[in-house]
């Protein structure tokens, strides 16, 4: 099974896509525009007649690599590669579509690696449906749409280098990879995959302030935005403290300290510190 080439480059002969949602295509695209998979070595799977013909009117999918969506997956499974990407209720039932296929593990010459990204679904769950793949757990967060991903990464017994390195080459291209024990997962999702949801609500709620003191709607989202945005860049690209950041905007009796204080009355630090608390822990019942 060719997992290199002479660059170095992984190139697996087939790649199968179980469920091809938003996260599966925002996996899909960059490795296609990339050339680390050829159009003709994907296999993608979708659950419903409904959801196929939806996917084939996609200008991406059909016009620009000619890939088509199936409903059998039989094909799919057969590749080296696959990428489990389906909701996590669909698991037991896919589970025995794979175990009805043979995982593909009579035409491969070694056993197959399943990367799933699937939240809350334990390397355990999935070596114990899946007992002739390799097993890859990931948790990439919604940023990876827009190739500004986090993508958290714990890896199962028995894969070599070669595979792994193209496990941390397919997540590149739409973020930054990390290798973690999988018992750091769950708080790894609660602020990663969980804190986008949180920053919505907050960029929400300074817009919601800045209309209440008196701006148009739109112009409001549009600087709550971008004060998020360019908040960020600084505390990435400075490698600034949080606190650092904060007291360079506050001045003594100023507007900002006036606007700290509220918040720190309303309780919004401890409120943000109990929801990603709050997150791991449903991710560890979903375990």
């Amino acid at each position: 099974m060719p997992w290199s080439d002479d660059r170095g480059d992984a190139l697996p002969e087939g790649f199968g896509i179980i469920g091809l949602g938003r996260m599966a295509q925002a996996l899909l695209f960059p490795l296609l525009e990339a050339g680390l998979i050829r159009p003709e070595a994907v296999r993608a799977v979708v659950a419903s007649e409904a959801s196929a013909a939806r996917l084939s009117q996609d200008h991406r999918l059909a016009e620009a690599y000619g890939l088509t969506v199936a409903l059998d997956a039989t094909e799919a499974w057969q590749a080296p590669l696959v990428l489990l990407a389906v909701k996590p209720q669909q698991l037991e039932a896919v589970a025995v579509t794979a175990g009805a296929c043979g995982s593909g593990q009579k035409a491969a010459k070694a056993p197959g690696l399943l990367l799933s990204v699937l939240a809350g679904v334990s390397l355990e769950r999935l070596q114990r449906l899946f007992p002739e793949r390799l097993c890859v757990r990931a948790v990439p967060n919604t940023p990876c749409l827009v190739r500004q991903g986090l993508i958290g990464l714990a890896w199962g017994e028995g894969i070599d280098e070669p595979r792994r390195q193209w496990v941390r080459r397919l997540f590149a291209q739409v973020g930054e990879v990390l290798e973690l024990p999988e018992s750091q997962l769950d708080a790894f999702l609660a602020l990663t995959s969980s804190g986008p949801a949180y920053v919505a609500l907050v960029a929400e709620a300074l817009a919601d302030g800045a209309v209440a003191a008196g701006l148009p709607r739109g112009l409001a989202q549009h600087l709550a935005h971008r004060t998020l945005a360019g908040s960020a860049a600084l505390l990435h690209e400075q490698e600034l403290h949080p606190a650092q950041l904060k007291d360079m905007v506050s001045s003594p009796g100023g507007t900002t300290m006036a606007g700290l204080r509220q918040l720190e009355r309303s309780g919004v630090r401890s409120a943000l510190i109990e929801a990603v608390l709050a997150a791991a822990a449903r991710s560890r019942e979903l375990a």
